[in-house]
Formats: C-alpha cells, structure tokens, sequence
C-alpha cells in the first residue's frame, strides 16, 4: 500500500516536472531570460531527483533479511542524501552562471513578458505540488517523499525569485535578471542542507522528542499497576524503536507479568504507527512498595 502510493506521487510528479521544465526552458529562450533558463534547469533536475526518491522508497520498503535483521528503512535517508547533493550541485552551477553574467561585460538583453508569465505558472504549479507530496509522505511516513516535496517548495521558491528579477529587469533594471539566479542558488543551497540535516539526524539514532517520549511512557502508566522505570528511543530511518523497562507486582506469577508486558507492547504499536519494534524488560515491585 505504501509502495503504491508513494511510486504513484513519483510518477505524477516525473510527469509535471518534465512538461514544466520543457515550459521553462522555452520561455527562457524565447524571453531570453538568463533566470528562468536557470529555474527550469532546477525543475529538471526535479525528474532526477524523483528516481532517487523511487530508488529509495523501493529499497526501504523490502522485508527483513539475513544480511538486514532490522529492515532497510535507511535506504530512504540514503536517497535523501543523495537528493541533497544533486540540489547543492544544481544549485552552484546556477549561481556560477549568474555570477557569469554579472561579471561580464555584455549587454544584459531584457526579459520577455513570456518569462513573466511561465514563472507565475511555475509559482503555482511547484507549490500545489509540494503540499500534493507532502500530504503522501506523511500519509505513509516516507522520508524521501518528504525531501522531494520540499524540492518542489524550493523551485517555487526560486521562482519566486525568477519572478521578481524578470519584473525588476523589464522596469529597467536588467541586473536584477542574474541577480535572481544567484537568489535561486542560495535557496536551493538551504533546501538542500535542510535535507542533508534531517537524513543524517536520522541516521545515526537520535533519540525521540522529548514529547514523543513523554506521549509513550503515559501510553504505558496506562496500564494499572505499572511502572516506567526506564525509556530509551531511537529513529530508525523513518521508524522508531524502543526499549522500556517497567516495574510490577513482584508477587504475581511469571504469565501473569509477561501478560501485562504484552498488553503494554500491543498497545503502544497501536497508539504509535511510527514504532516499528518494542522490547519490554519487566522488573519486580516488591510487595511492600
């Protein structure tokens, strides 16, 4: 189910980022438009990083193996560190070719009202978009779904800027073109390092939030006459993993605690679709406690 949804938003996004691009790069050339040239240079890379995303999302979503007791969720922060890395070199080839222009010492041609036109267009496209993928990943909790809606985020943000610097060139200002380039490279820039960030967050097991922890001991006290005496959590990818140690009646039989551990475990996984494995360590309360 997750699989299905997840390669049905990369098909539909491949499809939208192709035609947009292909939009782009016409307007560009045909407006002469140094900016939405470099705008729909980042809307194409958008169709790479989408496989990257398929690749990901496949690979995380294969069973258990010998090789991989725990699963392969990190599969989806590994495509999401490569998506990062294709944005940050997207993005430097962009603001080199604005530095170009700028440097340069050649007339900068202004902007036809076609530039003006396609990056409205892209504006409202790229965003529809990004909430479109956004709302699918966390639907099925995908992390590279989830990076590949904020790279639609980011090229509406760049055209955004595209925007601006095609209309501050056609009102006589025909810098502000490359200008916007070197806009659109910084905000590829942070969109990939806020990516990279929250990969690499995942990948080396964080512990929880303190509010998602807080949410799990309170799911366990629950239960009548049990007691947290210890909660370790960490991210798995995009799952989590716990282990608890609680505290019971040290008089009562050995089913009758595991009993009660089991509840515990069963209601948790209910509670929480996001934890994947739970290990329950019960410890004795002494009848006089």
């Amino acid at each position: 189910m997750e699989n299905r949804i997840a390669m049905h938003v990369s098909r539909v996004t491949i499809l939208i980022n192709f035609l947009l691009a292909a939009l782009k790069l016409l307007a560009g050339l045909l407006a002469r438009s140094g900016a939405m040239v470099s705008d729909a240079v980042h809307s194409a890379s958008d169709v790479f990083s989408t496989v990257i995303v398929i690749f990901g999302v496949k690979a995380a979503g294969k069973d258990s193996d010998r090789e991989h007791p725990y699963g392969h969720e990190r599969m989806e922060c590994v495509a999401a560190i490569v998506l990062a890395a294709v944005l940050l070199f997207t993005g430097l080839l962009i603001g080199r070719e604005g530095i170009r222009r700028i440097l340069s010492q050649e007339d900068l041609p202004v902007p036809g009202l076609l530039a003006l036109i396609a990056a409205a267009v892209s504006i409202v496209v790229k965003e529809g978009m990004y909430h479109y993928t956004r709302r699918a990943a966390d639907r099925i909790r995908s992390d590279a779904l989830r990076a590949d809606a904020w790279h639609h985020r980011s090229d509406a943000l760049s055209s955004v800027g595209a925007l601006a610097g095609i209309a501050g060139a056609r009102l006589g200002f025909p810098i502000l073109d490359p200008v916007a380039s070197l806009l659109i490279c910084l905000m590829i820039g942070k969109a990939a390092y806020d990516i990279f960030r929250d990969a690499v967050r995942k990948m080396v097991d964080e512990r929880c939030d303190e509010e998602t922890e807080r949410a799990i001991r309170n799911q366990a006290l629950k239960h009548e006459g049990v007691l947290v005496d210890s909660l370790l959590t960490r991210r798995f990818g995009n799952r989590i993993y716990v282990e608890m140690e609680i505290a019971v009646d040290g008089s009562m039989s050995l089913n009758s605690a595991h009993a009660i551990a089991e509840n515990v475990h069963d209601d948790i996984e209910a509670a929480f679709p996001d934890v994947k494995h739970i290990m329950i360590h019960v410890n004795p309360v002494p009848p006089s406690a």
